[in-house]
């Protein structure tokens, strides 16, 4: 069975590498975007089977993102967990309105929580 496909969405490279890392070890293939058009632009391309999403990125931001994601025909359908600093009541609607399927909150989540909630989803 091919491994799944994760793209992590994400401007800090210290964050960006440990998530990476860690979900290459428990048998995903990883790919990474650096800020929000890489993603808009790699998304396309790499068609993962799910999108690991922060909402604070330099240049195009990740609620464009998860609009473009969603707006396209051929992408609408992949799975977008935001992952972010970001908690507020409104952030978190906003996104689910946008179509992420879940919003976690970076303080709240470790490693494993992350790891479980993607295994989850990909079942």
């Amino acid at each position: 069975m091919e491994p799944k496909k994760v793209l992590i969405v994400e401007d800090d490279e210290f964050l960006r590498s440990l998530n990476a890392k860690r979900l290459e070890t428990e048998g995903f293939k990883v790919a990474v975007a650096v800020d929000g058009q890489n993603a808009i632009d790699l998304i396309p391309k790499e068609m993962p089977n799910l999108i690991f999403l922060d909402l604070l990125l330099p240049g195009v931001d990740g609620f464009e993102v998860l609009k473009k994601i969603k707006e396209d025909p051929k992408t609408k359908d992949i799975p977008v967990i935001v992952f972010s600093n970001l908690g507020q009541k409104e952030d978190i609607e906003k996104a689910h309105a946008l179509g992420a399927i879940d919003f976690l909150v970076k303080a709240n989540f470790t490693l494993d929580d992350v790891v479980l909630k993607i295994k989850e989803i990909l079942k």
